[in-house]
C-alpha cells in the first residue's frame, strides 16, 4: 500500500520540486538529539538546527549544511533528512537558514554563511568536551556557498576566521562557474549582467584550499557536472589541493540529494562518499589511521 504514495511523491521531487519536507516522513526520527533554533544573529532568517548523534564520540566531526533554492527558497527544516543520515554516522550536523533573495543579493547570503560557521566555531565546546574537526557541505546553491567559504578567504576574515580552520569541504551537485548567467531566477541575484568575475568559486582555486570532495550527477541538467565540478576539480588539483571527484551515473540534480534519505541510500553511494571523506580527514587532524572500508572512489585524491 507503500509503493504508489511513495512513487507519487518521487515523481514529484524528481521533477524538480524544492519541497523536499515530505522526504522527511520517510526517514527516522531518532537517533539525533535535535537541539532547535538556535541564533547565530538577530535577523530572522540568521538560525540554525544542531543535531547532535545519540552516540556522540569524543571529537566528534561537526558538518555545517547548507541547502540549495537558486538563493531565493529554502528552510532548515526541510532537510532533516540529510541530518539524520550524517548524524547517523557519528557526525554532528548543522543546518543554518540564510538570508534569501529578494531580501538580499550577494554577497550577503555568504556573510550569512560565514556568520553560521562562525557561530558553530565558537560554540563547538557546548556540546563537546573537545571540539572535533570541522567541514561545510551544501547541495547546489548552498555548495555554491560552501565553495566560496572555503576557497575565498574574504568572508570568513570577516568573522576573524580562515578557511584553513576547515578539515574540509564537500560539494554536492554545485554551480562553481556559471558566467554569463543564463538561469532567468539567478540572473538578478547576481546583479546580471555586471556580475563580479570574482563570485565564481573558479576563480578561487588556489594551492593551501581545504581538502574537497565533489559529487554531481550525470542527469544533472541544470548545473552541467563538467563544466562545474569536473572544471574545479582539475582546477584545486592544478594547484595541489587534496580534491576527490566523481560524475555519478544516473543522477540528477535533486536524486543526488535524495540519496541522503534512508530509503534511496542504495541508490548511488553518496552518503557512503561523504562520511568516508569526513572520517579519513578527521582522522588526519586527529592523527589516527583513517578507514579501510570506504566505497572506490572516481577519482584519486591529489
Amino acid at each position: 500500500m507503500l509503493l504508489r504514495p511513495l512513487s507519487l511523491l518521487l515523481t514529484t521531487l524528481l521533477a524538480g520540486c524544492s519541497a523536499l519536507s515530505p522526504v522527511n516522513w520517510l526517514v527516522p526520527d531518532e537517533g539525533y538529539e535535535q537541539l532547535e533554533t538556535q541564533a547565530y544573529g538577530d535577523l530572522p532568517r540568521q538560525q540554525l538546527d544542531i543535531y547532535l548523534p545519540q552516540k556522540l564520540a569524543s571529537q566528534a566531526p561537526v558538518v555545517v549544511f547548507y541547502y540549495g533554492g537558486s538563493w531565493r527558497n529554502g528552510e532548515r527544516a526541510s532537510y532533516r533528512f540529510v541530518a539524520q543520515a550524517l548524524a547517523s554516522r557519528g557526525i554532528i550536523t548543522v543546518i543554518p537558514d540564510y538570508r534569501l533573495f529578494p531580501e538580499v543579493r550577494y554577497p550577503d547570503f555568504l556573510r550569512d554563511s560565514a556568520k553560521a560557521l562562525a557561530w558553530v566555531k565558537a560554540h563547538q565546546t557546548d556540546w563537546q568536551k573537545q571540539p572535533g574537526p570541522l567541514f561545510i557541505m551544501g547541495h547546489s546553491a548552498g555548495a555554491y556557498n560552501a565553495a566560496m567559504l572555503a576557497l575565498d578567504p574574504r568572508w570568513l576574515k570577516q568573522q576573524d576566521l580562515s578557511p584553513d580552520m576547515l578539515s574540509g569541504w564537500i560539494g554536492l551537485a554545485g554551480p562553481y562557474d556559471f558566467l554569463p548567467i543564463r538561469n532567468p531566477d539567478v540572473r538578478p541575484v547576481f546583479y546580471h549582467p555586471v556580475t563580479p568575475v570574482d563570485s565564481q568559486p573558479l576563480f578561487h582555486a588556489q594551492p593551501g584550499s581545504p581538502p574537497a570532495l565533489l559529487l554531481a550527477g550525470s542527469e544533472d541538467d541544470l548545473v552541467d557536472p563538467k563544466r562545474n565540478t569536473e572544471q574545479l576539480a582539475q582546477a584545486l588539483a592544478e594547484q595541489k589541493v587534496s580534491v576527490d571527484s566523481e560524475i555519478l551515473s544516473g543522477l540528477g540534480h535533486i536524486k543526488i540529494l535524495l540519496t541522503l534519505a534512508a530509503p534511496f541510500q542504495d541508490w548511488a553511494p553518496v552518503i557512503q562518499r561523504i562520511s568516508c571523506f569526513v572520517d579519513t580527514q578527521a582522522d588526519a587532524a586527529n592523527a589516527r589511521p583513517a578507514p579501510r572500508d570506504c566505497p572506490p572512489s572516481g577519482r584519486g585524491a591529489m
